[in-house]
């Protein structure tokens, strides 16, 4: 098992982390919901779902992720969350990894020229905001508030506008639902540099949890989650892009919600952040069921 485990293609998908591949792939289906009102593009754009898939899934985190390795070397080595990291337990070199790199990002842009030419755009922007987190100068994971930044506009409003560039024009994707997606993607974001706190300040990087501190950081992650559900309930109530069915759904549903972040983030791990995903899916599926109804 070891030996397959230890294959190039192996290694470099575990680079990637699968597990986050879904952090970009369902904004973006989100934004293909919003586009087509349907549950599944139109049969003549599947071709180009498939590949966006590809190019949001392995090949962006593939490039984002290596180079955030090659630069959090030091830290990984004190996170034992990371202790099994193939540069940590040495089962890539630096030069393969850098090659690694070289290739993702090559073949995401070569891939999403088969989408659209703003796709490809979203796709370039998506690498220069990845290099910009992890490589110095910039160094914005260093930059406590510009982690942060970083990360919630990715995920809450490049991804699903990418969904949503499959099938219409950039122009009309709703604004709304990158305020929500920006809100929601930040509360998340917060509560993850807490988990890393302490590696992260070993290693002297001041990161978001570091610089402000973990009471700080849940009490920030609980406003900002607070700002989504209360933004989306004015949404509804106004019939803008939420549709007003879901107002009293809601009603009950965002103390629960706000509840349970502030529940799960007061001591933050990756299972705790999973079951807080898997709730907050909930919600997410009716509004995708009365969006399209």
């Amino acid at each position: 098992m070891t030996g397959v485990l230890d294959r190039p293609a192996a290694v470099l998908v575990a680079v990637s982390r699968p597990w986050f591949w879904p952090v970009s792939w369902v904004p973006a289906y989100l934004g293909t919901v919003l586009a087509s009102h349907a549950w599944l593009p139109a049969r003549a754009d599947w071709p180009r779902s498939a590949v966006a898939l590809l190019v949001l899934g392995p090949l962006v985190w593939g490039a984002v992720l290596a180079q955030n390795d090659l630069h959090d070397l030091d830290s990984d080595r004190a996170n034992p969350r990371k202790a099994g990291a193939p540069l940590v337990t040495g089962r890539i070199t630096p030069r393969r990894l850098r090659m690694s790199y070289r290739l993702s990002a090559a073949a995401g842009v070569a891939f999403a020229l088969f989408v659209s030419p703003l796709f490809v755009l979203g796709v370039a922007g998506v690498l220069a905001l990845g290099w910009a987190y992890s490589v110095p100068p910039l160094r914005l994971k260093t930059r406590p508030g510009w982690d942060v930044a970083i990360n919630a506009l990715v995920v809450g409003a490049v991804s699903p506008a990418a969904g949503w560039t499959i099938t219409r024009s950039p122009w009309e994707f709703p604004w709304p639902f990158a305020v929500i997606g920006v809100l929601f993607a930040a509360a998340l974001y917060v509560p993850t540099t807490v988990t890393d706190l302490a590696a992260d300040a070993s290693a002297g990087y001041t990161t978001f949890a570091v610089r402000f501190g973990a009471r700080f950081a849940h009490r920030l992650g609980t406003a900002l989650w607070g700002a989504a559900l209360a933004f989306s309930l004015v949404c509804a109530a106004l019939d803008t892009l939420v549709p007003r069915s879901t107002l009293v759904p809601q009603l009950f549903m965002a103390p629960v919600l706000l509840a349970a972040y502030a529940a799960l983030t007061r001591r933050p791990s990756i299972p705790r952040l999973a079951a807080l995903s898997i709730l907050f899916g909930i919600p997410t599926i009716g509004f995708a069921l009365a969006y399209i109804g």
